[in-house]
Parts: C-alpha cells; sequence; structure tokens
C-alpha cells in the first residue's frame, strides 16, 4: 500500500463515521479532500484539508498565497484560511460546513430529499470553488473505484466494531 492509499483509507474511516453522524456523504467529503489537498498530500496550514477560509467559528488560522478564478481569469491572492489540529478536526468541520452552513443551505435541503450525489456536488461546487472545471474534477473523484471500496470498507469495519 503507498502513502496515497493510506491516506484515502484514513479519510473513508472518519468520512463514512462524519456520514452516519451528519448525512455529509461521505464520498463528496472525500472528493473535495482529495482536489483540495492533493489527496492528502498537501493541506493548508498545518491541516486544513478542504480550502476552508477563515469564519467567526475559527480560532485558527494562515495566511495562504492562492490561485482563486475572478471573471474567468486565474489571479493569484493571499488569503486567511482556517486551521485545524488534526484530519478529524478538518473533516468534522467540512462536514458542519455543508450540512449546517448558509452558503449551502439550498443545496443540502435538496440533497436531503432526492440523495443526488451528483446534484449536491454541482450544487456546493458553485459556491465553494472559483475554478470553473470544480464540480466535473469533484464528480469524477467521487465515483472513482478506489474511493467507493473505501468508503465501503470503512463502513464494514464500522459496522464490525460496532456490531
Amino acid at each position: 500500500m503507498n502513502d496515497r492509499e493510506d491516506r484515502l483509507k484514513e479519510v473513508a474511516g472518519i468520512a463514512a463515521a462524519l456520514e452516519k453522524q451528519t448525512g455529509c456523504p461521505a464520498r463528496l467529503m472525500i472528493a473535495q479532500w482529495a482536489l483540495e489537498s492533493e489527496w492528502g498530500a498537501k493541506p493548508v496550514g498545518q491541516a486544513n484539508y478542504f480550502g476552508i477560509k477563515k469564519a467567526e467559528r475559527h480560532t485558527l488560522c494562515c495566511t495562504v498565497t492562492t490561485h482563486e478564478f475572478v471573471n474567468g481569469k486565474s489571479v493569484v491572492e493571499n488569503l486567511e484560511f482556517a486551521d485545524y489540529d488534526s484530519l478529524s478536526d478538518s473533516c468534522r468541520d467540512y462536514a458542519w460546513l455543508i450540512t449546517n452552513g448558509a452558503p449551502y443551505r439550498a443545496a443540502w435541503e435538496q440533497y436531503q430529499q432526492g440523495h443526488n450525489l451528483g446534484t449536491l456536488i454541482a450544487s456546493v461546487a458553485r459556491v465553494y470553488a472559483t475554478d470553473p472545471r470544480y464540480a466535473h474534477l469533484a464528480e469524477a473523484i467521487a465515483v472513482q473505484a478506489n474511493v467507493t471500496q473505501a468508503v465501503t470498507e470503512a463502513r464494514q469495519e464500522d459496522q464490525a466494531v460496532s456490531g
């Protein structure tokens, strides 16, 4: 097993547990984790694996030079991002943001009615990222065989432990 597979297995375990607690789809979480942190290899700051920008609820933060798309053009900006003590804390805040955050309320309510992952990814991506390709990339990752397998295995392990 390589480092990327180990990181995927770790985040899948956390994502499956959070899906059970919050309803936030594990495959959505993993897709955005993969995009925002290069499959867990490059978090922002100490442990922001989702590129979550600083908000009032955050106590830890860091300033990062990032590329954003503004009016269709890539620009470099220095922005404040949230930071976390661990991957678990980063995932927990991401799940809260998607299931409770005001920018995603309509997308989350729509998902609750039909549980259409593709529609949720597209709706979240419109707000979450400035890259016009983001939704397509996130959906492609969410349906990859390795992601589906990692989530299935994490659910099975959780079920075996909780018995």
